[in-house]
């Protein structure tokens, strides 16, 4: 079943129930002030800026909308589907999941589940709330903005949970398809942050310098959804939820594409890259604080002639602390983040190294209102802006205050 006919299904399905005693529908609508210091354009608009503005954006944006719908058909039984609004991507409304969810009463410690459709691969341990965003800041750490982007799962998974007295262990393994070309933004543009995420029909955009290397006119874009080579992907993960709170996650992706093969996209040749990772995740409760972390370690290859294997080697890793304050959370995160090009004969290596820092505080006075200001500062050496005449090392700060009601 193609995507799109999927997609159509669940929102049918969705559709017909919107009377029903057992559909829920939430959402939100953000509205923004942003100010951001910066000597290069955003990654959004084409350059090699790593955060979601430029200092020459309008101070007032519409920082987005989202409707999340999910259909209990029956006891065992559930539809989602998730659209977005959202500017500064391309289309700037889509689909960012559908799928069914299956998952029978259990009167015992074991219980299973299957979803099928199109859905987030579970490595974020930020991004759960309405429309994939943060409770606890308005910019995703590095790896979830590229999991946003890049990732995802076009296909079925099957998880098994095991319930036992100190906590839950949890298995889950999925197969998947139409994520070949996952992979390239992170060697053609490196790690970025901002709350940008793809629809499944989503085209992200890619540095202007990038063009020749690309063979593409400006502005250079492509889809990451899409089947290329006819190999089924997979990933695997473990998870162990503590009953005190605390959670400890393992998973291994890999999306088995076939680093020879590309497909059509407009009038240029789209890569395959073979995307490969380890995450290692957990949070852990402290009183009215919690701390989360996350590393990822992996590559993404594709193979443009036959004995030519160009390998990106990518590792990010960040902390956050938020304080649970009632109507009050702020939090502090550090990321860090780095890609290595092989081989290192290569005579400009997209290489890049950074880290940055997020301070944000939410304002919650009602369940249908939240203020959220936030500073974030990235400092980062990429050695692709000397294409633009600028140099590799570069700092830059984005002030943001939203507005956000939900519903």
């Amino acid at each position: 079943m193609s995507r799109r006919l999927l997609a159509a299904c669940c929102l049918g399905m969705l559709a017909e129930a919107a009377g029903a005693q057992d559909f829920q529908i939430h959402g939100y609508l953000d509205l923004r002030l942003q100010g951001t210091e910066s000597n290069q354009r955003s990654w959004i608009s084409g350059g090699t800026g790593k955060s979601g503005f430029a200092d020459d954006d309008q101070a007032l944006q519409f920082g987005g909308a989202a409707l999340a719908a999910k259909w209990l058909i029956t006891p065992e039984l559930t539809g989602v589907a998730t659209l977005q609004w959202q500017p500064r991507s391309s289309p700037a409304v889509g689909l960012l999941d559908a799928y069914l969810r299956y998952r029978p009463v259990s009167t015992t410690r074991w219980r299973w589940s299957a979803r099928a459709g199109a859905f987030f691969p579970p490595v974020s341990l930020e991004n759960n709330a309405v429309g994939w965003t943060s409770p606890w800041t308005l910019t995703p750490s590095a790896i979830n903005s590229w999991v946003g982007e890049e990732l995802r799962t076009v296909g079925v998974e099957f998880r098994l949970e095991h319930r036992l007295d100190a906590g839950t262990l949890d298995v889950g393994v999925a197969g998947f398809k139409h994520n070949d070309p996952a992979g390239e933004l992170l060697a053609s543009r490196g790690w970025a942050m901002g709350d940008v995420t793809s629809a499944i029909n989503g085209r992200l955009r890619q540095p202007d310098v990038y063009a020749p290397v690309a063979r593409a006119a400006v502005p250079v874009r492509f889809q990451p959804f899409k089947e290329q080579d006819g190999r089924i992907g997979w990933y695997a993960d473990l998870s162990w939820r503590a009953a005190g709170g605390g959670k400890l996650s393992l998973m291994r992706y890999d999306n088995r594409a076939d680093p020879q093969s590309f497909g059509e996209q407009g009038e240029r040749h789209v890569n395959s890259w073979r995307t490969r990772f380890w995450s290692l995740g957990g949070e852990m409760p402290l009183g009215e604080f919690l701390l989360i972390g996350q590393l990822m370690d992996g590559s993404t290859a594709f193979e443009p002639r036959p004995g030519l294997l160009l390998d990106s080697k990518f590792h990010a890793g960040y902390l956050l602390l938020g304080w649970d304050r009632g109507e009050w959370r702020p939090a502090v995160r550090l990321d860090l983040v780095s890609v290595r090009q092989l081989p290192d004969t290569l005579s400009a290596p997209l290489n890049e190294h950074g880290h940055a820092w997020t301070a944000a505080l939410n304002w919650r006075p009602q369940s249908w209102l939240r203020v959220t200001g936030e500073v974030l500062r990235i400092d980062s050496k990429r050695n692709q802006r000397r294409l633009e005449g600028l140099s590799p090392q570069q700092v830059e700060t984005q002030l943001q205050l939203s507005v956000r009601l939900l519903f």
